[in-house]
């Protein structure tokens, strides 16, 4: 189909105004209220004991939902892609839950589980606590960032096929040999993107933790929370808006690293 010269520009106009005003513009409001008063102001606001601790908390979410995520995504893709069992159609669809389910429905799901009166709210009385607490907040973490791993390991699965692991097997390597040398090495750039888009999502959740946390700085308030904190209960925009400058600028380090391997996987 041939497009004219003038319609190729009209086309452009269109869509450089759409991205100004939905993601520029917004951008732009926020990194100007942050600096407006200085960098200083700006660093003093994001090294409260508050801030540094919601930093911490999101890091130690990251640190732990990764490589449960990890696993489960690596063993999950395995078993949909070499496997034929019943229900592996049902399997597919959970995987894919939390794209359509919204945060705030897993959250309240939580709590029905494992609030006080949930259906395993007893453990409590055990001393362990999960809603309100750093368990409530992996559980729900866990969940928004399953398929992450399962959707980019998958594919990769399906393009390299099992070739190179019959062989391995026929040569006398057994299964975690055939998995460490052949298969992990293969799938290597697609778990890492998986890794990269799990690390984004779990930093910028909010929707489902919010459910769960207390919500109190220096226990169980991540960045997201923070923000949300700020704004809302404290009436604090510049220090709102300071930490959701800190929170993009981590976001924006994960999605750089996200084009560099997608470039890097893109010329192997």
């Amino acid at each position: 189909m041939n497009i004219s010269t003038k319609s190729r520009i009209t086309m452009r106009v269109i869509a450089l105004g759409y991205l100004f005003i939905l993601l520029l513009l917004p951008i732009g409001l926020i990194l100007f209220r942050t600096f407006e008063r200085g960098i200083g102001a700006f660093i003093d606001s994001i090294s409260t004991p508050a801030a540094i601790s919601a930093f911490n908390l999101s890091l130690l979410i990251v640190a732990i939902v990764v490589p449960i995520n990890v696993v489960f995504g690596i063993v999950t893709a395995l078993a949909l892609v070499r496997g034929r069992f019943p229900g592996r159609g049902i399997v597919q669809g959970i995987v894919d839950l939390p794209f359509a389910v919204s945060p705030i429905v897993v959250g309240v799901s939580l709590i029905l589980l494992w609030g006080v009166n949930g259906w395993f709210g007893g453990i409590e009385s055990l001393g362990f606590k999960v809603i309100f607490g750093l368990p409530g907040m992996v559980i729900a973490t866990i969940f928004v960032t399953l398929p992450f791993v399962v959707r980019e390991v998958e594919p990769v699965l399906h393009e390299i096929g099992d070739d190179q692991e019959q062989a391995a097997a026929t040569l006398g390597a057994n299964t975690w040999q055939t998995f460490w040398r052949i298969t992990l090495p293969a799938i290597r750039w697609g778990l890492t993107y998986g890794v990269v888009l799990t690390v984004a999502r779990s930093l910028g959740e909010f929707g489902a933790v919010i459910m769960v946390s207390s919500g109190f700085p220096g226990v169980s308030q991540t960045l997201t929370l923070l923000v949300h904190s700020r704004y809302i209960d404290d009436h604090n925009t510049f220090g709102a808006y300071s930490a959701a400058t800190l929170l993009m600028g981590i976001a924006l380090i994960v999605l750089l690293a996200m084009t560099a391997l997608d470039r890097k996987r893109s010329t192997k």
